[in-house]
């Protein structure tokens, strides 16, 4: 039977086919890709300007004399393009059409929302792509939405993506040609630098194990690396085995032949006196012998465990424990340990079985060469543990105090006692792969001081010189202008560990974002967090001038529109949170502002002087109130200051863009000489001791929190319509520690973050559908009022333009201050 034959095939060959084959169908799913993303461009390029024609118009609507006015931008209808038809309908809240196509209107149902939404109609036999943009009114007589409908054919936007698909698929077919070309000239030549490899590995000496310096490609480097370092690990392990031998054959050499010695004249003797002494003789001998086998033993561990650099976690206690454990009874009883505060507990980095070495070595020469108590102490300084045992032996003698650090060597005083000569080198050595200092001093009274210094582990850089104490932001308690002083909180990794450290600065007051900072450690014991507590626009101006105290890796702010800021113009870096879909598109921008909190602006009065009949319960009765019983309440009347509060700034702005009679409450609070303040916490404050007699737009987290706590306030939602902000996270550009700062956002959003948003925080969970006494649906139903989130997005830039922010600054500070 004949034998069956392989026949010998090319690889080169079958590399270039299925490489060919592969090329091919990348390029047919390159093409459908193209067209479909050709598709999704072009719409979401002509979605833009129609939003923004809608978002246009909405900002031209107004209310005169309790009608719905709007007159049409150019700009409105300028962007677009002229080849297409274009429909627009403006609706009152009555669902009546104020200008534009009404049978448009007709096909459309009313918007609620600021956001704009999009569809596709068939519309006057054409097929037309629709947004619709919800615009919020308040009047002395309603709150309702005006409505706005912008409709475009589509021609434009089918041309633009056929021309997408067009210019791209080209280029797509030439490249797939060239790049047939370049796989076959890049077979040809990428077994040249393997085949140079193997004559290199043919041609090395046996025992040559020097690192591979042929040139590879970047594919092989790796494993070229893998080989180089197994080959200095075994060169390593080669010489460590071979000193280690030679070592042992010089050292064990001679008792081993003064016990055979001892051993042969004892098998002549006849006296058994005689011979119970060389018996002795010969049982020091092997006591000795296997001491230092042991210790050479034990050196060769220490050696292979410092190099492979092995970090644990442990305690200058532990060490100690673990020390005496290990001793008798009769030995253990003569240590003696009296350890400062903190130095049995301080964190000690480093080999843990090299580090009980050291210490057992230490104590058994105390032991050995004294028979009274062995006095271990400690004591811990700044970014150091000092480490001291004492002992009443002959000492050593100033002049042999180096050379007894060596190895094999030993001190006159040590003549007559058993020993190898290994023990204060390991100790040396492992004090200095540790980085610490050994020294060997005289005891006042005879006898021996070995005192070893030890690094602790540092925190982080991040706040120079902070204390492991907990500081508590202290509530403010006036209404003046506020520090921009900021209070710091740390909190240790409740495991111990110091690697970690997680640094946030933030306006939530410390004492409720301590439950989130809780609640985060329990499911990351390695963290520590430093929590720097700010009010929000000094938090955002210090940021921009580089003057914080530290670097931080997450900012958190309830002043959205400053946090919107510094993401648009490049401060954030992005992150796709996996909850993020679950977040409402209103409380987040892109992957980058991120909020996790449902906060109303309410207003709070103290019932000891304001009855719950005359409360007033919406923006046009609180004007009305103020401006009928001005004496009554002059001076006790408090609000943000908006030249000094970002949230403040940002909820007047949405105010005045909302309200009809903003102008007039801001009139009013200038005729009772209203109170400004940086903070919700200090109106709060106010209000409770009766100092202030109602506080406007405060944050209902705070105020319902408060009042939890039994704060003399009560709380009114207004039955106009109600803000709600969301607090935003972010993390900078620059953060130290973004992948700890992104496993916070991760948990802030999750189910157990907004368990602690909805709970004893009050400060609201903003994802649906959650539990608690505080989800967003629970605090909508508390009031009657048009529920208007600030919506986290583009429209924030608006208000903070400089020109703009500071005409709206100077309007308000005209009409609440006025001058006499």
């Amino acid at each position: 039977m004949r034998a069956l034959t392989i026949k010998p095939f090319s690889l080169r060959r079958r590399i270039f086919a299925l490489a060919v084959g592969l090329l091919l169908l990348a390029s047919l799913v390159l093409i459908v890709f193209i067209r479909d993303y050709a598709e999704r461009a072009a719409d979401r390029a002509f979605d833009r300007l129609l939003a923004a024609s809608a978002l246009t118009i909405a900002g031209a609507v107004q209310v005169e004399a309790e009608a719905v006015i709007v007159e049409i931008p150019f700009a409105a209808f300028a962007m677009f393009s002229g080849q297409d038809r274009v429909f627009y309908a403006v609706e009152d809240p009555y669902a009546r059409t104020v200008t534009g196509y009404e049978d448009l209107a007709a096909h459309m149902p009313e918007t609620v929302s600021g956001e704009p939404h999009f569809s596709d109609l068939v519309y006057r036999e054409d097929l037309v792509r629709v947004v619709s943009v919800g615009r919020l009114i308040s009047t002395p007589s309603d709150t309702g939405w005006v409505t706005i409908h912008v409709a475009e054919t589509q021609n434009q936007r089918n041309s633009l993506a056929n021309e997408i698909l067009s210019n791209a698929v080209l280029p797509v077919i030439a490249l797939t040609f060239l790049a047939v070309g370049l796989v076959w000239f890049g077979i040809t030549r990428m077994f040249a630098p393997l085949t140079q490899l193997e004559q290199d590995l043919r041609a090395r000496a046996p025992d040559d194990l020097s690192a591979i310096t042929v040139p590879v490609p970047s594919e092989v480097e790796h494993l070229v690396s893998a080989l180089n370092g197994f080959m200095a690990r075994l060169r390593n392990a080669m010489e460590r085995v071979s000193g280690l031998v030679a070592e042992a054959a010089h050292e064990v050499r001679t008792p081993l032949a003064s016990l055979r010695a001892q051993a042969e004249v004892a098998m002549d003797e006849q006296d058994p006196e005689a011979l119970r002494r060389r018996v002795g003789r010969i049982h020091t001998g092997a006591v000795q012998a296997s001491q230092l086998v042991s210790q050479l033993l034990m050196e060769a561990t220490i050696s292979h465990r410092l190099e492979n650099q092995d970090n644990d976690a442990t305690t200058l206690g532990a060490v100690i424990d673990d020390v005496r454990q290990r001793l008798d009874p009769d030995q253990a009883s003569r240590i003696q340990v009296d350890l400062a505060t903190g130095a049995g507990t301080a964190i000690i980095r480093g080999d843990r079985v090299a580090l009980r070495e050291m210490m057992r070595n230490v104590v058994d020469n105390a032991l050995v060469y004294s028979s009274s108590p062995v006095e271990i102490s400690g004591t811990l300084g700044a970014g150091r543990l000092e480490v001291i045992v004492q002992d009443r032996g002959p000492g050593i003698d100033a002049s042999e105090k180096t050379m007894v650090l060596e190895r094999f060597k030993r001190g006159a005083t040590s003549a007559g006692t058993a020993g190898s000569g290994l023990g204060l080198s390991i100790v040396s050595r492992v004090v200095e792969a540790h980085g610490g200092q050994l020294s060997l001093k005289d005891r006042d009274g005879g006898g021996l001081i070995v005192a070893i210094t030890l690094p602790t582990p540092k925190r982080s850089s991040a706040v120079p010189g902070l204390a492991m104490a907990l500081i508590l932001a202290s509530a403010l308690i006036t209404l003046p202008p506020q520090s921009v002083d900021a209070a710091t909180s740390v909190h240790a990794a409740p495991d111990g560990s110091t690697e970690k450290v997680l640094t946030i600065f933030g306006t939530t007051d410390t004492p409720l974002f301590e439950y989130f900072i809780a609640a985060f450690q329990d499911l990351h014991p390695d963290t520590g967090v430093i929590y720097e507590e700010w009010d929000s626009r000094p938090l955002y101006e210090n940021y921009l001038a580089g003057s914080l105290s530290a670097l931080p890796d997450l900012l958190i702010s309830s002043a959205s529109d400053l946090q919107l800021k510094l993401a648009n113009d490049g401060y954030a870096q992005p992150h796709d949170s996996p909850f993020l879909d679950a977040l409402p598109d209103w409380a987040h921008w892109r992957n980058e502002v991120f909020g996790f909190t449902f906060e109303p602006a309410v207003i709070i009065y103290n019932p000891d002087l304001i009855t719950g009949a005359e409360v007033p319960r919406s923006h046009l009765t609180l004007a009305e109130l103020l401006e009928t019983q001005t004496e009554r309440f002059r001076g006790r009347i408090a609000t943000y200051d908006i030249a000094l509060s970002g949230v403040g700034y940002l909820l007047a702005a949405q105010d005045q863009t909302i309200s009809s009679t903003f102008w007039r409450l801001a009139s009013a609070f200038g005729r009772v000489n209203a109170q400004f303040s940086g903070s919700s916490p200090a109106i709060l404050n106010g209000v409770a001791d009766g100092t202030l007699a109602l506080g406007y737009n405060v944050l209902g987290s705070y105020a319902f929190a408060r009042q939890a706590e039994g704060a003399n306030i009560e709380i009114v939602v207004p039955d106009d319509y109600v803000l709600v902000l969301t607090r935003s996270m972010l993390i900078p550009r620059d953060a130290g520690h973004a992948d700890l700062a992104r496993a916070f956002i991760d948990f802030a959003l999750s189910p157990a973050g907004q368990a602690v948003a909805a709970g004893p925080t009050a400060l609201g969970a903003v994802v649906p559908d959650g539990s608690g006494d505080w989800t967003s649906e629970a605090i909508a139903a508390r009031g009657r009022g048009v529920i208007q989130p600030i919506p986290i997005g583009p429209g924030l830039l608006v208000a903070l333009d400089t020109l703009r922010r500071q005409r709206f600054i100077d309007t308000w500070q005209e009409i609440v201050s006025p001058k006499p």
